[in-house]
């Protein structure tokens, strides 16, 4: 997927009228990543971090490296289509206070992904726990440039001034709900961020293949939980968890008749809703990696 991504990169760079850089950064992988792209040679910049750490760390390494005025935060797992780069800076050049703008997200099927939404709040949380989260928390809709609360970073055009300003990505979320607290710290400042419907991307979505993927659904929660506290307070936070847990309860009722569902999944996500800090997530994974590295 790394490569695919590379490669999509590399045709935007030949047909684009501005200058550009490509960097990747490689967060401990022992898979041969480094190394191919090493093996692809050219101006890739390759930056190797030994230990694994949070994206959202991660990702402000590589905004802080740029020289650019705009920044394409992309996934490994994600794919640009031919002008996708061209249609979000044109976007950010047209408003000079949005501060980030995110493109359509596409499945490998062609079927469209939600990518913007509106900020997390109780509210959001009731339309999901009523089944309207699509028609009122979704944003990403419609066939122009329109302006959202959060864009998905897995193809999102950041600003690096804005980015400067409000102090880059909270590297307290490992990961999740990192580039949401972002753009609300943006948007605090007085920038805005922008849906952009002539910008397509595929994302692959390399996750986990388990049934339940624990580790993932831990940190999940725990990102939601953590941009509740500090957006909006303990109370707030803990309406959420009820909120969100009853709109996973009702799934693990319906899972079993339900093609395609697994209640157990949703089952963990129930109590990993309500009780965010139990359980081993991404972090606890990358902190026992990092000691078994440092052991040899």
């Amino acid at each position: 997927m790394l490569l695919r991504s590379i490669a999509a990169v590399g045709a935007e760079r030949e047909v684009v009228p501005f200058e550009t850089e490509v960097l990747v950064l490689d967060n401990g992988s022992d898979d041969g990543s480094a190394e191919a792209v090493r093996d692809l040679g050219g101006d890739i910049e390759l930056i190797e971090i030994a230990e694994r750490r949070s994206k959202a760390v991660n990702d402000s390494e590589l905004m802080e490296r740029s020289r650019g005025r705009y920044c394409l935060l992309l996934n490994e797992d994600s794919e640009l289509l031919p002008g996708a780069s061209t249609a979000l800076r044109a976007a950010l050049e047209a408003d000079p206070r949005a501060a980030c703008a995110v493109a359509v997200l596409k499945r490998p099927d062609g079927l469209v992904q939600p990518s913007a939404w509106r900020f997390p709040g109780v509210g959001s949380a009731l339309a999901q726990a009523l089944f309207l989260h699509r028609w009122l928390v979704v944003q990403s809709k419609g066939s122009a440039v329109r302006r959202v609360d959060w864009g998905q970073s897995a193809a999102l055009l950041v600003r690096r001034e804005a980015a400067e300003q409000v102090g880059w990505m909270d590297g307290a979320f490992f990961v999740y709900s990192d580039e949401v607290d972002f753009q609300r710290r943006l948007a605090d400042g007085g920038w805005r961020a922008l849906y952009v419907p002539q910008a397509e991307a595929i994302h692959h979505e390399q996750l986990s293949t388990d049934a339940v993927p624990e580790r993932r659904i831990v940190e999940l929660a725990r990102g939601r939980d953590r941009y509740m506290r500090k957006h909006h307070g303990r109370v707030a936070a803990m309406t959420v968890r009820g909120l969100i847990a009853w709109s996973y309860l009702l799934r693990m009722l319906a899972a079993p008749v339900l093609p395609g569902h697994d209640w157990r999944r949703y089952r963990r996500d129930v109590t990993a809703t309500l009780w965010p800090s139990r359980g081993e997530g991404l972090s606890e994974a990358a902190a026992a990696r990092n000691k078994r590295a440092a052991r040899g």
